[in-house]
């Protein structure tokens, strides 16, 4: 039985429509998703909308729709950039759907009848657009350290999880378990600042809006976005809380990683560890934290005018140059950058230059000189054997950085192979020994093993760049595309003719 692997992204608030900063984590999450489907896993791939709160109440209002009708239209549109964007998931969950309110609302009478849930006063300074009470000190001039923007002293009845209580077991629990928060960075910094110090209770229902799953017992308080908005990784697998719980959520939970922006790095990390330690379930394997997209080294705001929408950009690049952008240029633990003439250089010097001007070279020559028929001649020699074992070499690397989920490294991996061949065009010179009739096989030979190398490059680059992947697969006439077919070198049918070359990437002049 195929090992299972369950992967998914935070989801998305339905506020406003995705910008390429929010898109650029489902494409992550989707690449690496691919990738573990490639290796044979059975993957889980859940990603979706958030669309509980107190900033939807007030934008539909100024709208003049309920907050249904408001989330309904911005949940589609999220759908439809993750669809644009080419992703891959098994489902696309919101947390309006019925079953998951009716299982928020058990899962907090539930905490409420244990005594981990209690009802108290909050008194603090409140950021309405993050949803978020402060204290003084975690203040950053005077304002919102998450957003940067004003916040107002707010008090209200409310419902407390005794997050304080648990503070010790948690510390222990992620000194205990290395990689449960990566990367290391963002480990240091949640163990530092948040839970090194001592923890405070979390304000866990709110009486001041609507629109929200009401308290089952007490039908004045909704309860608060963050144990409606994490419990979705258990309640759309089919979790309850009496232990009656779905095939679904027995064969997948605990997740194997959860995929979100650092900025909300503390919720997952500590509030979401506490609330699954105290409903008796195991914690997920890893929280990765992963760095921003920025616009010009500055985070995009609405309010700076500097956000790029993904489906602007897929109109005008094609998606697997975007997914590409996004994919290489992210380093593992630092915020990237995004501007159209990074952009630009990244499709022309990589995938233009180096992939697309592989392919079209190489058919070319095989109809040239053979009339697109490709034949293992086998006339083999230490510049092959070098050439076959880089190639082969590959996949090993790939894996490793992939398990430790470095995206861009892997995708850089793979784009070396193509350059390789590239290289070994220069080092074989075809169109010399295409002068010399008594050199034929050896011409056929270095054709074909140019064929197989950017076959096992196509194999590979599926999980980044799929729409690619099957135009190459086309263009050199098979259907081998699974990873065991690249175990070893010479997979490729020898006798197959090539179909015409199409250009892949044409280069952009800016």
């Amino acid at each position: 039985m195929n090992k299972k692997f369950y992967i998914s992204t935070a989801i998305a608030y339905t506020s406003a429509k995705p910008h390429i900063g929010n898109t650029y984590e489902i494409v992550l999450t989707d690449a690496i998703a691919r990738y573990k489907r490639l290796s044979g896993y059975d993957v889980y791939f859940q990603t979706g909308t958030d669309e509980h709160g107190e900033k939807i109440e007030i934008k539909a209002k100024e709208k003049g729709v309920s907050p249904q009708e408001y989330v309904d239209e911005v949940a589609s549109e999220i759908k439809n950039i993750w669809d644009i964007m080419n992703t891959s998931y098994d489902r696309f969950i919101r947390t309006t759907d019925k079953n998951h309110e009716r299982v928020v609302q058990d899962i907090f009478k539930k905490l409420y009848d244990q005594g981990d849930i209690y009802k108290g006063e909050y008194k603090g300074l409140y950021c309405t657009p993050c949803e978020s009470f402060w204290t003084e000190s975690q203040l950053v001039d005077g304002k919102c350290p998450d957003c940067g923007r004003e916040v107002h002293e707010s008090s209200e009845e409310a419902y407390f999880l005794r997050t304080s209580k648990y503070s010790k077991w948690l510390e222990e629990y992620i000194e205990s378990h290395p990689g449960f928060i990566e990367p290391e960075s963002r480990k240091n910094e949640i163990m530092n600042n948040f839970i090194k110090p001592g923890l405070q209770d979390l304000c866990v229902s709110r009486t001041s809006f609507k629109w929200g799953i009401p308290v089952s017992f007490d039908t004045n308080h909704v309860v608060y976005v963050w144990i409606d908005a994490l419990s979705n990784y258990i309640t759309f697998l089919g979790y309850n809380v009496d232990g009656e719980c779905s095939e679904e959520f027995k064969k997948y939970w605990p997740c194997d990683v959860h995929i979100i922006g650092k900025d909300i790095l503390r919720f997952h990390t500590i509030y979401w560890p506490i609330m699954l330690h105290l409903l008796g379930l195991e914690l997920p394997h890893k929280i990765f934290g992963h760095p921003w997209l920025l616009f010009s080294n500055d985070k995009m705001s609405k309010s700076k005018g500097n956000i790029t929408y993904a489906d602007d950009l897929v109109n005008e690049f094609g998606v697997d140059a975007v997914r590409f952008y996004m994919l290489h240029e992210i380093p593992f633990a630092s915020d990237g950058n995004y501007t159209r003439e990074l952009l630009i250089e990244a499709i022309n010097s990589n995938l233009a230059n180096v992939v697309g001007n592989l392919v079209n070279r190489t058919i070319g020559m095989a109809n040239k000189y053979f009339d697109g028929i490709i034949t293992n001649t086998n006339t083999c020699e230490d510049i092959d054997t070098e050439f076959k074992n880089y190639v082969l070499g590959k996949k090993c690397i790939i894996d490793e950085k992939m398990n430790n989920l470095r995206v861009a490294d892997a995708l850089e991996e793979v784009i070396d192979l193509f350059r390789r061949c590239n290289k070994y065009i220069d080092e074989t010179t075809p169109w010399v020994l295409a002068k010399d009739d008594s050199r034929k096989d050896r011409l056929n030979t270095v054709i074909y093993n140019l064929v197989e190398g950017i076959r096992i490059g196509a194999v590979l680059l599926q999980a980044f760049m799929p729409e690619t992947s099957e135009k190459i697969f086309y263009q050199i006439n098979t259907e081998l595309k699974s990873f065991d077919s690249i175990e070893e070198f010479g997979g490729y049918m020898s006798g197959t003719k090539v179909n015409n070359p199409e250009v892949l990437f044409q280069r952009i002049e800016n």
